[in-house]
């Protein structure tokens, strides 16, 4: 199990290279002057003057990979440099944001894993069945609707027309209800045919025989065809965690979220790299990091995984 987690380890190494790599040349492929756009939202003219004292202050003056190095090393110690809008370090920009994005997505994933594992369960027991139909019915089109359609449609029903919950922001403690259902619609849908498909494939498995052999409970046989059925759904989970996380970003602006969502979106209006810079490579780590937590949770469940991997 050490040699398999330090393996995993190892190959993240070159990942988080690209990831950095990737995020720092974002500021050299926009068509805008950084330095220009640093002055604008001054409410300065740009000149040339101005201009070239900006991009000596901004350390755009240095050749590309002493500015990457430079960036990387910063970004280690958790300095992602200033925002343009705000003047503000972009650590404390996302420290002020991160805690509500994080609660939103919580309180979504719990619904996730709620409903989907009692739907996805009941479904592979009752296959076939009327409910298993309806299920299946409301999961299709439950996938078919883009989320921000589905946030607007439970804005105005449960907002406007039956005020149940407020509209936007993040107020009273009713407030995440809206926004954490809408987020976890997609997911939700994916989970309940992931789950059910699996059960239903492990139901005719060997082991679910020996199991009826031996005269075990209906019960007991049900645990282990769940248990075995996990491993594709953890893998699923990993990715979907940050996922969770990144894709509040349209469900936060819907509903006036303060979350890293909406920054983002707000940065990417008003060119602010260096905010932009941080949430890609934060985001990026986030999903490579989840994914290694997944696959060593998988792999001791199931010690299979680790004799593939040798």
């Amino acid at each position: 199990m050490k040699i398999y987690i330090i393996k995993r380890i190892l190959w993240m190494i070159p990942i988080f290279i690209g990831i950095s790599f990737f995020s720092f040349i974002l500021i050299n492929v926009s068509p805008s002057d950084p330095a220009e756009v640093a002055i604008r939202v001054t409410g300065i003219t740009p000149t040339e003057e101005n201009v070239a004292e900006m991009r000596q202050e901004l350390g755009l003056d240095k050749p590309f990979m002493t500015r990457y190095i430079e960036w990387v090393t910063n970004a280690l110690h958790g300095n992602f440099g200033k925002s343009y809008i705000t003047q503000k370090p972009v650590v404390s920009e996302f420290a002020d944001a991160i805690p509500a994005t994080l609660y939103l997505a919580g309180v979504a994933l719990i619904i996730t894993l709620t409903v989907s594992v009692a739907a996805g369960v009941f479904c592979a027991l009752q296959e076939g069945s009327a409910g298993d139909i309806l299920i299946r019915g409301l999961v299709f089109v439950g996938t078919a609707i883009p989320s921000f359609w589905v946030g607007i449609l439970l804005m105005w029903l449960l907002a406007v027309e039956i005020p149940i919950f407020p509209t936007s922001g993040m107020r009273t403690p009713d407030s995440v209800a809206l926004p954490a259902v809408t987020l976890a619609l997609g997911y939700i849908a994916t989970y309940v045919r992931l789950i059910r498909n699996t059960m239903i494939q492990n139901q005719h498995a060997n082991f679910v025989l020996y199991g009826k052999v031996r005269g075990l409970k209906n019960s007991t046989i049900t645990k282990h065809i769940f248990k075995n059925s996990l491993n594709t759904s953890l893998t699923a989970l990993g990715m979907s965690i940050p996922k969770l996380i990144a894709g509040t970003v349209v469900i936060e602006n819907i509903f006036a979220w303060p979350g890293v969502g909406r920054l983002c979106v707000t940065a990417i209006f008003d060119r602010d790299f260096p905010t932009i810079q941080a949430y890609v490579l934060i985001m990026a780590i986030l999903f490579v990091v989840c994914n290694l937590l997944v696959d060593i949770g998988v792999a001791v469940i199931d010690p299979r995984m680790r004799k593939e991997e040798d």
